[in-house]
């Protein structure tokens, strides 16, 4: 068991490298020798700035579309070495860079290399997982993020006194490290067993559930069940055989309900109000009397250990009281931080205001609301949707989400800005509505996913109403009479090799 939580780990640096990445060009950007290298000046900022900050989404969605085929193809844990050969591709050429326009480049091909992570690194963890904790883990997953913020946040600290322009560069060649990393690493790990099944490897998919789920027996209820699953659910010939062939995610009423909870999951976790809570932010802090370096960082350092915190808590709470549970309760909380939030940025979010007090009380609603968020959406952004997409389409469905994320972040980056610099504080008031619309949303069309496997979800969606379905008490008894039909099956007859039919056991799933 211990092995297989180090494979998961190895999987974990996918979104290490993903944070550190995403997090450091704001940090690059903002040295005075990444400037003077560049001759940037102030009339050149406002264009370049545009350019630099997209060319990392421009990358991550043309990589969208690669990286479904690429994880198909080739298996989850090549798909997580190509990624990280497009990393290391890019660390070299943006610290390497002799011109601006050849640092965007590699932001680019960043941008892909993580595309490529990003699918490949959730659909490796939810399939390898153990059924037991596939919730907890595949949520911390995306709530360890934070980890890989930090050391990017840091690097101007342990750089600042080197000499020319390494202050800048090396930075940027770590990146290298980890994709490094993560490369070797995955020439160690075993393949998924659902992609081995789907690839006709039929005994090797065996060994697998066997090792790392049934303590080393391959007559463990959990593995011949996994297994009679697989053989039900996941098609030899399926669509993601076929590099070119989407039509699974829209071709049918059951994958447009996947759809409304894809699509649903990207929209909602990035047009609650995640996007805005920073633009009164450096106003208040000064108001508040947070106006030296240090303590500007200080309060930007227990934002991301607050954050951090409120994450691992969310992962451990998907399985509590559910996926659905966490995205409502955290939805409707976030309906009364907003109302607080714009009522304090109302009347203390001015140059002119004087009172401390209420800068402050601003500052620690917005905290609140970002530990609100991070508890109900950073956990599930990565597991809910690979929970509700099918073995043929989780890789080039991943990659659709992706795509989903990125759209609604571009209207984020560039949308909200304008919105805000001619309303200011009113459009939170618009968040208020917003969130009730979500929780509307995610009240009448969210499945719930919790305590089932990833074959067993398939079967909610086929119901002519998949959120009602999910709702329906389910609870699985393994019984010598369910093994017994499982070993009758055609593609379960190898277990007979090993032994005897196994000996009868009642245990819930």
């Amino acid at each position: 068991m211990f092995k297989l939580y180090f494979f998961l780990l190895v999987a974990f640096l996918n979104n290490l490298i993903n944070a550190y990445a995403g997090t450091l060009v704001g940090i690059v950007w903002s040295m005075k020798e990444f400037h003077e290298y560049f001759h940037l000046n102030d009339e050149a900022v406002g264009s370049d700035v545009g350019l630099l900050m997209s060319s990392y989404a421009i990358g991550n969605i043309v990589g969208s579309f690669f990286c479904g085929p690429f994880t198909d193809w080739w298996g989850r844990r090549w798909g997580m070495f190509s990624g990280a050969v497009f990393v290391i591709v890019a660390a070299i050429v943006q610290g390497s860079s002799k011109s601006l326009e050849m640092f965007i480049g590699g932001r680019i091909i960043m941008g892909f290399g993580i595309a490529l992570l990003n699918t490949a690194g959730p659909c490796y963890v939810a399939e390898m997982a153990h059924p037991a904790w596939r919730g907890p883990i595949t949520g911390l997953y995306n709530a360890i993020w934070g980890l890989g913020s930090v050391p990017a946040l840091l690097s101007p600290h342990f750089v600042k006194n080197l000499p020319g322009h390494l202050s800048w560069r090396l930075p940027l060649w770590f990146q290298a490290l980890g994709g490094g990393l993560l490369l070797i690493s995955c020439m160690f790990i075993p393949e998924s067993p659902r992609w081995l099944y789907a690839n006709d490897l039929k005994e090797e998919s065996v060994r697998v559930l066997e090792k790392y789920h049934g303590e080393g027996s391959r007559k463990s209820p959990i593995v011949v069940l996994t297994y009679r699953e697989m053989v039900q659910e996941v098609f030899i010939e399926g669509s993601d055989k076929r590099w070119w062939d989407y039509s699974d995610l829209f071709n049918s009423k059951t994958a447009w309900w996947r759809n409304t909870c894809i699509i649903g999951i990207a929209f909602c976790s990035q047009w609650c109000g995640n996007g805005t809570t920073t633009y009164f932010q450096a106003m208040l802090q000064q108001q508040a009397g947070i106006v030296t370096k240090g303590a500007i960082n200080i309060t930007t350092y227990l934002f991301i250990v607050l954050s951090l915190g409120s994450a691992l808590i969310g992962a451990f709470m998907v399985d509590r009281i559910g996926r659905r549970g966490v995205l409502l309760l955290g939805n409707s909380l976030m309906i009364f931080w907003w109302t607080v939030i714009a009522i304090l940025c109302a009347l203390y979010a001015r140059e002119e205001n004087g009172n401390e007090h209420g800068a402050r009380a601003a500052i620690a609603f917005i905290t609140i609301f970002g530990m609100t968020y991070s508890f109900s959406y950073t956990p599930l952004q990565v597991l809910y949707p690979v929970e509700c997409l099918a073995y043929e389409t989780r890789a080039k469905g991943m990659g659709f989400y992706n795509l989903c994320v990125h759209i609604a972040g571009f209207f984020n980056a560039y949308g909200i800005p304008t919105i805000m610099e001619k309303i200011q504080w009113r459009f939170y008031f618009i968040y208020v509505g917003w969130n009730f619309c979500q929780v509307a949303w995610i009240y009448f069309f969210f499945v719930e996913t919790r305590g089932r496997s990833l074959e067993e979800i398939n079967e909610i969606f086929k119901a002519p109403y998949p959120k009602n379905k999910s709702l329906e008490e389910h609870v699985f008894v393994l019984s010598e009479q369910v093994l017994a039909k499982s070993w009758e099956l055609n593609d379960l007859k190898e277990f007979n090799t090993r032994g005897s039919a196994p000996s009868t056991s009642t245990q819930p799933l």
